[in-house]
């Protein structure tokens, strides 16, 4: 194997660190700009990873999209499920449509990937080492009643990933089996720290700046049956309570009290 990996970060990082026998290559933002450099890694790659996400567009394919289209490599890109839009808290499946929610950029990269061939492995909110409600205890929660939303632990996706190297091209889905309220997490992970919960504060009192209103906006439960058929993918964590509860035994992290915020989709 010969990856090559645009956009090196939270995730991607940890999917490098498992593949000890392949020979890697990342791109940065920075190092893109290299373009001869670039074209030379995606002509003599067996294998192409995205994880950078969108601004106004998709930065890798606006620089490199007739390059990545000439290549033989099997694709891969890492985008969101937020991609769905707003559901009212029903299920939604690859077989969805796209395109409704707040991130009209990450749903036309999307596509923009699908198009090209690639395996799109649509992602939740993600935790793991150093990014979970164990490091980052909220002021107060927001207590919006009926309101859930998926996420899925770092290592998940690692193997979603892998396990996609075998796989058709396609959408696939990476969530926990389990969505949740955002304030039963937060309790969860308080018990774990044996202290007690912030307040419950209702949302149309809590005073949220706008992306973390806007955080409220979409209701939605992901479904990942396509990932688990197609991909023999199990998630090793299927819902939070196990992944925090590995996360809690593994590090010690310091408590940052902080507002609510958006949880990110996009740092993948």
């Amino acid at each position: 194997m010969r990856l090559l990996v645009f956009g090196p970060g939270y995730t991607a990082t940890r999917l490098i660190a498992r593949l000890r026998d392949a020979r890697i290559v990342t791109v940065t933002r920075e190092t893109m700009a290299d373009r001869a450099r670039t074209e030379f890694e995606i002509a003599h790659a067996t294998h192409i990873l995205s994880s950078v996400p969108p601004g106004e567009d998709d930065p890798v394919l606006a620089a490199y999209r007739a390059q990545i289209a000439a290549s033989d490599a099997w694709l891969g890109y890492l985008s969101s499920t937020g991609v769905y839009g707003d559901t009212k808290g029903a299920w939604v499946d690859e077989t969805a449509p796209t395109g409704r929610g707040r991130r009209s950029a990450r749903a036309e990269a999307d596509a923009a990937w699908l198009k090209l061939g690639a395996r799109v492995f649509r992602l939740p909110g993600i935790y793991g080492p150093g990014r979970s409600a164990l490091d980052r205890i909220p002021a107060f929660r927001v207590d919006a009643p009926g309101q859930v939303f998926c996420r899925v632990h770092v290592e998940d996706i690692v193997a979603g990933v892998i396990a996609g190297f075998d796989a058709p091209p396609g959408a696939y889905n990476l969530a926990d089996d389990e969505p949740a309220p955002h304030s039963d997490v937060i309790g969860f992970a308080c018990a774990l720290r044996g202290i007690a919960p912030p307040p419950l504060v209702p949302l149309d009192q809590a005073g949220l700046s706008p992306q973390a209103r806007a955080f409220y906006s979409e209701n939605r439960r992901v479904a990942n049956g396509k990932a688990k058929r197609i991909l023999g993918w199990r998630p090793l964590y299927p819902d939070y309570r196990l992944g925090l509860r590995a996360l809690s035994a593994i590090t010690s992290p310091a408590i940052t009290s902080t507002a609510p915020a958006a949880a990110s989709h996009d740092q993948t």
